[in-house]
């Protein structure tokens, strides 16, 4: 992945303290986490590939035993995208949990053309030269969402 001397590393959550530290945030943020929310966060959470909000609203549907409409869950994955709970992976119109949900950061994906893998890495020293490029190009506010894609290691 080449120099990754100025990556952030950071803890990552998963299972239950995923839920926990997910839960925590939204509630930092000022949002309440309600059972639709958290079967919404633990669809997405069990899940390794990213998954669209069809995808995630089937498997809810699935597990409250009655119909969930995915605008529904479109929302409440806005909600998760805004306060830094899950990833929205753009070219791929799916959603990814983020392990670190206490953390901003700027998102670089890598995603895998075979399997549809994402992995997700941060970069300040990337992402805060594109900001500064943006802010020399007279924008404001930016966030970059950076996705490369190839082959991952099993695939290649």
């Amino acid at each position: 992945m080449g120099d990754m001397a100025n990556a952030h590393h950071h803890h990552e959550h998963s299972g239950d303290n995923l839920v926990e530290a997910a839960r925590a945030a939204l509630e930092k943020a000022g949002e309440q986490w309600t059972e639709m929310r958290a079967d919404v966060f633990g669809a997405l959470a069990e899940r390794d590939r990213p998954a669209s909000a069809y995808d995630l609203a089937e498997s809810v549907s699935t597990m409250r035993g009655k119909r969930v409409a995915p605008n529904s869950v479109y929302r409440i994955l806005d909600l998760f995208v805004r306060t830094n709970l899950a990833r929205r992976v753009e070219s791929a119109n799916a959603y990814l949990a983020n392990s670190h949900p206490g953390c901003q950061h700027d998102c670089i994906f890598l995603i895998c053309d075979v399997c549809g893998q994402a992995v997700h890495i941060d970069d300040d020293k990337l992402t805060g030269a594109l900001i500064a490029a943006a802010k020399q190009a007279g924008f404001a506010g930016v966030r970059p969402v950076v996705e490369l894609r190839g082959t991952c290691a099993v695939c290649s």
